[in-house]
C-alpha cells in the first residue's frame, strides 16, 4: 500500500494569499519513480517545486477573461463575411453540414485540449505538450510555425484595419490608421495581463452582441416579423438548393468553414496566467466551445435561411465590402438602413480584437518557447507587472516588417508569407490531438488512474482518432481547387501545399542538430508542472 503524505506546495504567490497550499502526493514512491532529475523536492522544508524555471507570469486571468480571449481571437471576418462565400460554395444545406462538421472535430480538439492545459497549465500550450509527450522537434516546429502564423496574421489585420476605416475617410492615408491600431494593442499587452484580459473581454462583448442580435433579427426577418416578407424555408427549394455542388460543395466549404473556426486554440496559451487554473481553465474551454459552436452554426443558418445561396453579392465577401458581408444583407432585410456603417464598425472591433489577440498569444509562445531553450534567453526577461516586454517588441518589430512588405511591389512576398502560415491551424490541431493521444496512453502504461485527471476529455480514444484524421483531410484537402480547376493550377496547387515541405524542413533539420528522439512512452515526464500533485484550499474538484 502507498504511503500518502501531505505537504505544502510553494506554487505562485499570485494564486492565493497564502504561500502555503496544500497538497496531496498521491504516492512518494510514484514521484520517486517518475519524477524527472530536475524537479526539486524539500520534504524537510514543506516545499515541493514540481517546475525546473520559475515562471514570472502574473496569474490574473479569470474565467470570464479566458472565454472572451478565445471568442475575440475566433469570431472575426471569418465569420463576418467569409461565411457568406461558405453558403455560395454549397448552398444552405451544405454550409450548414460543413459548419456541424468541423464543429465535431473542433469539439474533440478542445476537449483534449481541455484535459492537457487543466493538467499542465502552462504558456506553451500544445508546443510544450508535443515537446513532452511527442518529439521536442515537434514542439520546437509547432511553437515557431504557430508564431509565425500569428506575426502574419497581426501584420493582416493592421492592414484591414485601415482599409475599413477608409470606408469612411477615403482620402486619408490608411497606413496612419494601421500604426494607430498597433499602438493601441501595443499598448494593452504591455502594462499588465489584467488590463489586456479586460480590453479584451469588452472587444470580444461587442461581437458577441452582434451575433446574438443577428441570429434574433434573422429569425424575426425569415418568419415575416420584420421586413413584411415571410420567408420561411424558401431559400432552400430554389434551383441547385439546398446542396449546391453535392458533396464537392461540402468539401470546398468545409474547408473554409475550418479556416473561421481558427483561433480556438489559443485560449490553453491563457493557461499559464490563469488565476485558478484548476477550475477555470476546463469552464472556460467547454464553455468558450460550445458559445463558438452556437454562434457560428446559428449564423450559418439564419443566413441560410434569408439569403439566397445565388445571391451575387456573395461573391465579393471580403474586407472591402462591409456593404456585402451576409450580416449586413440581413439587417438590411430587417429595414435597418444604417447597418452598412453598424457592420463596418463591428469588423473594425473584429480586427483589432483578433489582432489584440494575435499580439498576446505570440508574445506568450515566443516567452514559453525561451523557457524551454528553444529561443534566445533574453526573451524570458519579464516586467514587474508580469509582461514578457522582450516577446512584446520581437513580435511587435516583426509584425511591423510584414506589414510594411505588403506595400512593396505588388505584394508577392506578404502573399507567400501568407500562404505558408494558411494551414497551420490546422497543424496544430494534429499536434495537440496526438499529443493528447500519446499523454493518454502514457498516464495509463505509468500506473495512474483515471481518476487522477482533473478534467477528462470524453470519447478517447474515438475523439483523438477522428480529430487526428480530420485534420489531415483538411491539410491535403488545401489544394483540392487546384484539381478541380481546367487547366490545372500550379500556382494553387503551390501555395496550398508549399507550408507542408516548410514544416518538415525546421522539424528534421531541429532533429538533426539536436539529436532529438521519439519519446517511448515509458519516459514521457507526467510530473513537472502537473496540478494532479497540488490542490489549492480554493478550488473545488470538476
Amino acid at each position: 500500500m502507498s504511503r500518502r503524505r501531505t505537504i505544502s506546495f510553494d506554487f505562485q504567490n499570485e494564486i492565493t494569499k497564502s504561500n502555503d497550499i496544500q497538497i496531496n502526493v498521491i504516492s512518494q514512491t510514484s514521484i520517486d519513480n517518475h519524477a524527472p532529475s530536475h524537479t526539486e523536492t524539500d520534504i524537510d522544508n514543506n516545499k515541493i517545486s514540481l517546475s525546473p524555471n520559475k515562471t514570472d507570469l502574473h496569474r490574473n486571468l479569470k474565467e470570464r477573461h479566458m472565454i472572451m480571449i478565445a471568442l475575440g481571437g475566433t469570431i472575426g471576418t471569418g465569420l463576418f463575411l467569409a461565411s457568406g462565400q461558405v453558403l455560395a460554395s454549397s448552398g444552405p444545406g451544405g454550409s450548414l453540414i460543413s459548419y456541424l462538421i468541423v464543429s465535431i472535430m473542433v469539439y474533440f480538439v478542445m476537449t483534449s485540449l481541455a484535459e492537457l492545459s487543466t493538467q499542465f497549465p502552462t504558456s506553451g500550450s500544445f508546443s510544450t505538450y508535443a515537446s513532452r509527450f511527442v518529439d521536442e522537434a515537434l514542439g520546437f516546429t509547432l511553437g515557431y510555425n504557430y508564431y509565425l502564423a500569428g506575426v502574419t496574421v497581426l501584420a493582416g489585420e493592421l492592414i484591414a484595419a485601415g482599409i475599413i476605416i477608409e470606408f469612411w475617410l477615403p482620402h486619408f492615408p490608411t497606413i496612419v490608421w494601421s500604426l494607430l491600431g498597433m499602438i493601441i494593442m501595443v499598448i494593452l499587452n504591455a502594462f499588465s495581463v489584467k488590463g489586456y484580459g479586460e480590453a479584451e473581454y469588452w472587444f470580444a462583448m461587442i461581437k458577441v452582441l452582434t451575433v446574438i442580435i443577428f441570429i434574433i433579427v434573422g429569425l424575426l426577418v425569415d418568419i415575416g416579423v420584420l421586413g413584411h416578407v415571410k420567408i420561411g424555408f424558401h431559400n432552400w427549394k430554389i434551383d441547385g438548393a439546398p446542396f449546391y455542388r453535392g458533396i464537392s460543395g461540402i468539401i470546398a466549404s468545409s474547408i473554409a468553414s475550418a479556416f473561421a473556426f481558427g483561433g480556438t486554440e489559443s485560449i490553453s496559451i491563457t493557461a499559464g496566467e490563469s488565476e485558478n487554473p484548476r477550475r477555470d481553465v476546463p469552464r472556460a474551454m467547454i464553455g468558450t466551445l460550445w458559445r463558438i459552436i452556437l454562434f457560428f452554426v446559428g449564423s450559418i443558418v439564419i443566413i441560410g435561411l434569408v439569403i439566397p445561396y445565388n445571391d451575387p453579392s456573395l461573391g465579393h465577401n471580403d474586407i472591402k465590402n462591409a456593404a456585402v458581408s451576409p450580416f449586413t444583407l440581413v439587417f438590411v432585410k430587417s429595414g435597418l438602413k444604417p447597418a452598412v456603417h453598424i457592420m463596418n464598425a463591428v469588423i473594425l472591433t473584429a480586427v483589432l480584437s483578433a489582432g489584440n489577440s494575435c499580439l498576446y498569444t505570440c508574445t506568450r509562445m515566443l516567452y514559453a518557447l525561451a523557457n524551454e531553450g528553444k529561443a534566445p534567453k533574453q526573451f524570458t526577461y519579464v516586467t514587474r507587472r508580469g509582461i514578457p516586454i522582450w516577446c512584446l517588441l520581437c513580435t511587435v518589430l516583426i509584425s511591423t516588417i510584414l506589414f510594411g512588405l505588403s506595400f512593396i511591389g505588388n505584394k508577392i512576398i506578404y502573399r507567400w508569407l501568407v500562404n505558408i502560415v494558411g494551414i497551420m491551424g490546422f497543424i496544430a490541431w494534429f499536434g495537440i490531438s496526438l499529443a493528447h493521444w500519446r499523454f493518454r496512453r502514457a498516464f495509463i502504461l505509468q500506473g495512474y488512474s483515471l481518476n487522477d485527471l482533473v478534467y477528462k476529455s470524453l470519447f478517447f480514444p474515438v475523439g483523438p482518432i477522428i480529430a487526428l484524421l480530420s485534420t489531415c483531410i483538411f491539410i491535403f484537402g488545401q489544394g483540392y481547387s487546384a484539381f478541380t480547376t481546367h487547366p490545372f493550377s500550379f500556382s494553387n496547387f503551390l501555395a496550398a501545399y508549399i507550408t507542408l515541405p516548410v514544416f518538415l524542413i525546421i522539424f528534421f533539420v531541429y532533429k538533426f542538430v539536436k539529436k532529438t528522439r521519439f519519446i517511448p512512452l515509458r519516459e514521457i515526464d507526467l510530473v513537472t508542472n502537473n496540478i494532479m500533485f497540488h490542490q489549492t484550499q480554493q478550488t473545488s474538484n470538476i
